[in-house]
This record gives structure tokens, C-alpha cells and sequence, in this order.
């Protein structure tokens, strides 16, 4: 069965907790189940890492670009964190996995927040981004790269 990676940058092991007026009362675990039940409904299954070290988001979408190139994979989806805003190096490790679509995904609307949070060094390299829906914006994720549309 082909599968999807759920990558979740630093602090988002704090869903639920952090902040719950802006990203809500749903868990790191909520997030996993839904992209297992949606993933499954599309006849595939999700691999979830969450990281707060920069270096094992790296190495999590290397072993992607490996895994896709081996047909196992389909895509992943990324959220990225704060290192939205401030990691070339996550944007170099997306652009050499090309062309294993990435889907950056943020549960707010990063854009009507804080003005450093309006840039993105993820978005020029990803197949898409989805911001603002809260924990849907997973599943709207897993849709678009379960039907091909990235």
C-alpha cells in the first residue's frame, strides 16, 4: 500500500495546549487519526513524524525523496512550523526531492497574523499550500495529492 508522510515541524507536539484561540482544542493525536482515516479512504495509509529539531525534518524528507523515487510514497505533507519563515534549509531539502510533491499546510491563516509570518521560504518550493482551515486543511491535503491534482 502506498502511503503518505505527515510532517510536523516544532511546537505542533503542542496542539490542544498552545495557544487553542489560534490553532484550536485538536491534539497532535487528533491530527494523526484524521490523516490515517482520510488517507484511508483513498486506499492509503500515512506515516507521522513530528519534530522540533530542524535536522530530522531534513532528514524525514530526504528518506521521502528516496521513497517516492522507489514508488512507495505519493507525497507528503508539511507543516513546517516556525521554520515556515525562516529555513532555507527546508526549502533546499524540499527542492532536491523534486519532483515528490510537498504540500505545505498551516492550521491558521498565517497570512492575517503577525507580518513575519507572511513568508514562506516552503511555499516556492511545494506543490501547494492550504492555510487557515485548522486541522481540515490536512484532509483537504491528503485529497489533492490522493487525486493526482498535485
Amino acid at each position: 500500500m502506498k502511503k503518505i508522510l505527515i510532517l510536523n515541524g516544532p511546537n505542533l507536539n503542542l496542539l490542544g495546549v498552545r495557544e487553542p484561540d489560534q490553532y484550536g482544542h485538536d491534539t497532535l493525536k487528533d491530527v494523526e487519526a484524521l490523516c490515517a482515516e482520510t488517507a484511508s479512504s483513498h486506499g492509503l495509509m500515512t506515516e507521522s513524524i513530528q519534530s522540533n529539531h530542524e535536522g530530522a525534518l531534513i532528514d524525514a524528507i530526504h528518506r521521502a525523496g528516496a521513497e517516492f523515487k522507489a514508488g512507495t510514497l505519493i507525497g507528503v505533507i508539511f507543516n513546517a512550523g516556525a521554520y515556515t519563515h525562516t529555513s532555507i534549509a527546508l526549502h533546499d531539502a524540499i527542492k532536491g526531492i523534486h519532483p515528490c510533491p510537498v504540500v505545505e499546510v498551516h492550521i491558521s491563516n498565517v497570512h492575517a497574523r503577525e507580518a513575519f509570518r507572511h513568508h514562506s521560504y516552503i511555499a516556492p518550493v511545494a506543490a501547494g499550500s492550504i492555510v487557515g482551515f485548522g486541522i481540515k486543511g490536512y484532509r483537504l491535503a491528503i485529497d489533492a495529492l490522493a487525486s493526482g491534482v498535485c
